[in-house]
Formats: structure tokens, sequence, C-alpha cells
């Protein structure tokens, strides 16, 4: 099996595991601070996330990238270089961000999120960037040399130990308020971004071929040129993800304000905007696992064979993705199409949400191409595209949400319309710019035929847990209606043709089987 298919495989298993138990995480801190401290959660966590982009500073992919190059020409000293430079980059970038964040959180709170107890949760969270800085640089390490198990470990190890904080925690400063539980649920994140580092750390101890402290600060001294080459990749990237990130800081602020245009409350708003990204949006994007195993194998993988001047390869590898993320995307649709009310009612004690996954689910299709496809781009030396068309989802998406959440007849319908335009535009305008620099085939009947088996196995789901189970525990229904269009799903794609035996061959551990 090739690196990227194995690369592919332990990123999807880890994913997977990751995605459940981050599931679960959310799942246990909405069941102990509620709608309201979910809320709380939420806004202060796309400021988190925008300082984490800046302190990146686009440079996990750029490592990616060139170490795969400098891989591909035995250049060891390269590597080191790549790495030291990266370090020194985004260690000084940490220094500086972290106490700006503590000292901009009491305006952020007050003036911006319109909510002053969103204050505790931001200094809680501020710990955490200096160490995120560390991880992303040796996860792209390890990902440039297409080793992806402890990128994929380290992610395990970091939701365990907030899954294994989280309950004990919110528990404990839940008596002194919403705020302050909220707060603690971000000090467990910390905590597992931290173990996180220990095991990359340790991991990278192991397996390094040079010695990282030796000159050092030489290195940092003699890396312009490095720093140069990674900047190529790293700005446009750090653009694209600033795009969104910027975007997402604003979600909050834009959708509480237009709610007070349309009447609501300002408590109320920031339950209405939980429910959404805190209840419905978690479920949504839990099948984009796959996405990002793809996309972040596809960085060096097509870096490699881009550099090899191997266009049939690079045209293989894309087709592989696209197919992969529209199979396993439609069967995420259908089970959360059919199922949202009792997976709400499962999981959060509450149908709260089970609205806006019916209306966003079948858009969300486009969300899970989204990855591969700017992946693609990043490593064709397009990534200045992929931001540009960023920039304009991220724009459109925030004038939508502007335009309807501020209308009382939408509220926060109007902001899921919003997200749901802004990812749809800015695949499309991916798909068209990788079009332009590569020709490829696109299977229309093959889409069809994969529609029609959504169409099938979703209604077989649908009438099961509608007719024949009625008796039974919810939970009980909910897995067997789920199983039957997993089941169903996979023998009709084998009948219809979609999947082939040589590629379930191609499966570790199933492939034996077979």
């Amino acid at each position: 099996m090739s690196k990227f298919l194995k690369g592919t495989f332990i990123l999807l298993i880890a994913g997977l595991v990751t995605r459940v138990l981050g599931f679960i995480y959310r799942i246990v801190l909405a069941r102990s601070i509620g709608e309201e401290g979910v809320g709380l959660y939420m806004m202060a966590y796309p400021t988190f996330i925008l300082v984490v982009t800046i302190t990146q500073l686009g440079l996990p992919v750029a490592i990616s990238k060139n170490i795969a190059e400098a891989e591909a020409r035995k250049d060891y000293a390269e590597i080191k270089k790549i790495l030291v430079v990266s370090l020194a980059t985004t260690i000084l970038l940490s220094i500086i961000i972290t106490p700006a964040l503590i000292l901009l959180a009491p305006m952020l709170s007050e003036t911006l999120f319109t909510d002053k107890r969103t204050y505790y949760p931001l200094v809680a969270i501020a710990p955490a960037l200096p160490i995120i800085a560390i991880s992303s640089v040796l996860r792209g390490y390890f990902q440039g040399r297409q080793n992806m198990r402890p990128s994929a470990l380290s992610q395990i190890f970091e939701q365990v130990v907030r899954i294994t904080l989280i309950a004990v925690v919110t528990k404990t400063f839940l008596p002194y308020g919403v705020e302050y539980a909220a707060a603690a649920a971000m000090g467990a994140s910390v905590l597992g971004e931290l173990v996180s580092l220990i095991y990359l750390l340790t991991t990278f101890k192991l397996k390094k071929r040079f010695k990282l402290r030796k000159d050092f600060f030489q290195f940092v001294h003699k890396g312009k040129r490095t720093f140069n080459d990674l900047m190529k990749i790293a700005l446009p990237t750090l653009g694209s993800r600033m795009i969104g990130s910027v975007s997402w800081f604003f979600e909050p602020i834009v959708v509480v304000h237009s709610l007070a245009i349309a009447g609501v409350l300002a408590v109320e708003a920031t339950k209405q905007y939980g429910a959404l990204t805190g209840y419905a949006m978690p479920l949504l994007m839990l099948p984009s696992f796959v996405t990002f195993s793809l996309a972040t194998s596809l960085v060096p993988a097509i870096s490699e064979a881009n550099t090899q001047k191997n266009y049939k390869l690079i045209e293989y590898r894309l087709q592989q993705a696209l197919r992969l993320t529209f199979l396993t995307g439609g069967l995420a649709v259908i089970v959360l199409y059919v199922l949202a009310d009792p997976l709400m009612q499962l999981m959060y004690g509450s149908t709260k949400g089970a609205y806006f996954i019916r209306l966003m689910a079948p858009f969300f299709l486009f969300y899970y191409y989204q990855g591969p496809l700017q992946a693609v781009l990043q490593a064709l030396n397009l990534a200045r595209a992929a931001m540009i068309n960023s920039l304009i989802g991220a724009v459109i998406k925030t004038a939508v949400i502007f335009f309807l959440a501020s209308q009382e007849s939408f509220g926060i319908t109007g902001a899921a319309l919003g997200i749901i335009v802004g990812f749809v535009l800015v695949t499309v305008l991916h798909f068209a710019t990788v079009l332009k620099k590569i020709t490829f085939a696109i299977y229309v009947l093959d889409y069809a035929k994969g529609f029609l088996v959504m169409g099938i196995s979703g209604w077989l789901g649908y009438w099961l847990f509608a007719h024949t189970l009625l008796h039974e525990s919810l939970a009980i229904r909910v897995l067997s209606s789920s199983g039957v269009m997993g089941i169903s799903y996979v023998i009709l794609l084998y009948i219809f043709g979609l999947i082939r035996r040589e590629e379930l061959q191609r499966i570790p551990w199933i492939g034996k089987l077979l």
C-alpha cells in the first residue's frame, strides 16, 4: 500500500476516534453547563482559533510541503533548517500574542461580544498558544515525512485528557457561575494540548536523524532563504486561514448584533447561537474527519508528485480523494438528515438544534469537499488563489448573515443560511480553480448513482425508525435505523459498482479477510 493510502488510513482511524471523543466532550460539556454555557464557550472559541491561526502563521502546511520535497531530494540538512526556523518563528509569535490576548480580553468581552462573561473563557485559553505553536511545527514535520502516526495519536491523547477532566472541572466551578464553568472547560483543553505536546516531543526525540539543539541559533541566523521559502507557502495559507478565522471571529458578533436588531435579547441570542454552533454544527462537522485526513495526506503526496512532474499521479490522487469524500459524506448526510431529532434528544436531552441539522445537512457535502480541494491548491502552489476564494466566501457569508438574521422573520435561521452560502461558494470557487490547473474527468453517472443510493438508504432508515421500532428504546431505534442505512448504503454502492472488490482488498485488515 502506498504512503498516501497508508497515511490517509491512519489519519482516518485516528480522526474517527478523535471526532467521536470530541463529540463526547461536546455532549458532556452541553449537559454540564447547558445551552447558555455552551453559548459563552462558543463565543470565545472563534477568538482563540483566530489567535492560534496568527501564531501558526500558516507554517504547518508549508513545513509539510517543504519537508516532503527535501525528503524526496534526501536533503536532511534542509529538513533541520526548516524545523529550526519554524520553531523560532512560532515561539516568538506566541510570546507576543499570549499576553496581548489576556490584555485585550476585557475589551473583547464587553464591547464586541456584548456579554462581559466571555472574559473568563478568553483568559483561560490563552496559555494554550505557546503549546499549540510548538505542536503544530512537530505535526508538520511528521506529516511532511508522510508519517501520520504521531500526529494522529497526539490528537487522541489530547481528547482523552479533555474528556477525563471536563466533567470534574465544570462541576467544580459551576456553583460560582456559568462563566467560570465555561472557563474551566477551556482550561481542560489547555491540559489536553500539553499532554499532546509531551507525546510529540518524546516521539520526535526518538525518531529524529539529527540533534535539534546543536547549532540551533546558528541555523536560525543562516535560515533566511529557508524562511523565505516557507513564507511563499505559509503567507497565502495564513491568508486563507486568517480569512476563515476572522470570519468566524466576527460571526458571533454579527449574529448577536443582528438578532438584537431583530428584537432578540442578549441572553436569548447567546442561547440561540449556542444551539446552532454548539449543538448542531459539531454533529454536522463530525464526518469531516475523513476530509481532514485526506487533506493532510494530500499536501505532501501531491507536492512530491508535483516535484517529480508526475501529473498523472496528481490527477489519480485527486480522483481518489474526491470519490472517498463523496461516498463517506453521502452516508453522513442521510443519517444526520433522517435522524436529526432523535440524535439531538439522545446526545443533549433536547431537540434544540435538530432544525438546523435538517436545514444544513444536504449542503454539507460541499463543505466536506472543501478540505481536499484546498489541500490540492496549496500543494500546487496555488495557495494565493485559495486565499482569494476564501475571502470572497467570507465576505458573502457575513453579508448574508447580517441581512437575514437582522430580519425578525428569519432570526437565527438567517445565520444558518449565511453559513451555508459561505461554504458552498468557497467550494465551487476552489473546484473551478483546480480545473484551471489540472484536467480530470467528472463521472456524472457515478454521482447520479450515488444520489440514488443515498435516497434509497435514507428511505429505508426512515421507514424502519418510524414504523417497526416504535416500542423499542430511543437508543435502540437510532442504532438500528442508522445501522440499516449504513449496511444498505455499502451494499448498494457495491451493486451499482461505486466500490469495487479490489479497492476493498487494499484496506488493512478488511483486505486480508477478503
